[in-house]
């Protein structure tokens, strides 16, 4: 295996014998030919649309096969090996679909070049394909640069996946995501492009990444409306209690729906905190708070919790003995041994009954104190305040916005996160969204004339809320371009969805971001300068000096 897709690979190079987040090689081997596999699919999708034609399964698939390969999702083979299974027969699909249009375009078939991603065929079941997976992974591509463009894009692709199946099981799609997705896997097996070529797909790919987050940003409220100012305690109550990590709302709510009038008080996890401001999912009573922080203390949280957890999304980790017979995993998540809520099948919900007995099996799990935090502030929320926002920066109360979105981790070099936090003046607000917030969130910062110095617009898709606040205090200055306006960016990540994000800023012209708490290992020196070059980005140092730059600017 050779992995080095997050911040955390091993030695800042690249996981060869497991991964730091508990994956073992044969999962890494599956889920490179998973991804092989999947640009297969794109060569006949993207093709096909050539050609006018187009197959919403194969284009959602891809989307959801990208997501299975984000860093924490799915540790299961045999559940990847299900997977792999079903992109062979996907892959079958787009295939006869570009050469019906081929046929129906040319009145002959094609003969053209076809790579190796979009025939290979060999039965055998999962021991072949971890052998084959092990043969077709990053490395794959011998030139330095070229394999860390293929990468940066790849992985910005994923996170655009992660945004964009969201947004569909909510019933919200954009065909022009899904065929960038397809057009730039395809491009990954072209070795006839350059340089220039695949960095011009990467800025593709931020503007894509938008797209994505703006498609969610509407799924989201459209149907739980926009997020409102709410106060979310972050201890226990007493009685039975469920808790549910992740990002998928969908999931949340249909646990709330399932356990009303039974008892049980549900409480989020991580980056399902945002939950509580939405209008449609606070308005069940037994919605009672959030428990615990960020995905890397899940352990310690979930033992100490006492009941039943569900894992919606990413960020799952090896589950402790001691819990491991009351976690349930969904959706696109797996984990060897632990009980799957399976999907949805027709209009019909996901049926969540074994986590409910499971809870009222437990019974009480005790009060725990807590605080109260503030979250709601995204952009909508933001809006209605502009006028005491832009008051404020005139007159000199606000002197800097830092935006501090983006990832939490294990590495002890996130505490800068929150030393800085604890070191900017009392005349900067901090902008944040996504689990790096639990690194300040509990910090006591105040206000500036009641707008909080930490403003949490919340889930790392959020990030979205971030760009149009900058957007809209562009437009309110009266500024040509948004590196004028007073913020500083940054920005900690761990996984592809921050890639995503970070790709996004990129796109909308954002210039100077302070990136933590390592540079990606996957850019190779040429390929990071020439960010650097054309868009200052740069590592963080330590708080003093990030501190001085940012006041001093």
């Amino acid at each position: 295996m050779f992995c080095y897709q997050c911040s955390e690979t091993m030695k800042g190079t690249g996981c060869t014998v497991r991964g730091v987040c508990g994956k073992e090689p044969e999962v890494a081997n599956l889920q490179d030919l998973l991804i092989w596999l999947l640009k297969g699919v794109s060569f006949w999708g993207n093709g096909a649309r050539k050609f006018g034609a187009r197959n919403e399964e194969v284009d959602l698939f891809v989307a959801e096969g990208l997501f299975t390969t984000i860093t924490n999702v799915n540790f299961d083979p045999l559940s990847l090996g299900k997977k792999i299974e079903h992109t062979l027969k996907i892959r079958d699909k787009a295939e006869a679909m570009f050469r019906k249009a081929f046929i129906d375009k040319n009145g002959r078939d094609y003969n053209g070049t076809v790579p190796e991603a979009a025939s290979w065929k060999l039965i055998g079941g999962i021991d072949v394909y971890e052998m084959k997976g092990a043969e077709v992974g990053v490395m794959e591509t011998k030139d330095p640069d070229i394999r860390s463009l293929r990468e940066l894009l790849i992985y910005g692709l994923k996170g655009i996946a992660a945004y964009t199946d969201h947004a569909y099981i909510l019933k919200h799609a954009d065909d022009s995501v899904l065929a960038f997705l397809q057009e730039a896997l395809a491009a990954t097996l072209d070795d006839s492009l350059s340089v220039n070529d695949y960095v011009n797909l990467v800025m593709k790919a931020g503007e894509h990444a938008v797209k994505a987050m703006a498609l969610l940003d509407g799924a989201n409220t459209s149907t739980y409306g926009n997020p409102e100012v709410t106060s979310v305690f972050t201890g226990r109550i007493e009685g039975p209690g469920i808790l549910v990590s992740g990002h998928d709302l969908l999931d949340l709510e249909e646990i709330l729906k399932q356990t009303e009038g039974k008892g049980i008080n549900i409480y989020t996890h991580g980056e399902m905190l945002p939950a509580n401001a939405y209008p449609g999912l606070k308005k069940y009573r037994h919605l009672v708070g959030n428990y615990g922080t960020s995905w890397y203390n899940q352990q310690k949280e979930f033992e100490e919790f006492k009941g039943p957890i569900v894992m919606t999304t990413n960020c799952i980790q090896k589950p402790l003995d001691t819990y491991k017979d009351r976690i349930f995993t969904t959706g696109l998540v797996g984990w060897p041994n632990v009980f799957h809520i399976p999907n949805r099948t027709g209009k019909q919900p996901k049926d969540f009954t074994p986590v409910i007995e499971k809870a009222l099996e437990i019974g009480n799990i005790g009060a725990k104190s807590g605080k109260n935090i503030v979250v709601g502030l995204a952009h909508n929320q933001l809006s209605k305040v502009s006028d005491k926002i832009i008051d404020a920066v005139k007159t000199g109360k606000i002197k800097k916005f830092v935006v501090m979105a983006g990832c939490d981790g294990h590495a002890k070099e996130r505490q800068y996160y929150t030393d800085l936090a604890s070191a900017l003046p009392g005349n900067t607000v901090i902008l944040t969204a996504g689990c790096a917030k639990y690194r300040y969130n509990m910090l006591e910062l105040g206000d500036i004339g009641g707008i909080p110095r930490i403003v949490d617009a919340g889930q790392c898709n959020d990030s979205y809320s971030l760009a149009v606040t900058a957007l809209k205090l562009k437009e309110a200055f009266g500024l040509k371009d948004i590196n004028d306006l007073p913020i500083e960016y940054d920005i900690a990540w761990y996984e592809q969805k921050a890639v995503a994000v970070l790709l996004a800023l990129l796109y909308l012209g954002v210039k100077g971001i302070r990136l933590g708490p390592v540079l990606p290992a996957f850019l190779s020196q040429n390929v990071l300068k020439v960010l650097v070059d054309n868009f200052n980005i740069r590592p963080i140092t330590n708080v003093k000096e990030d501190l001085a730059s940012i006041v001093g600017r």
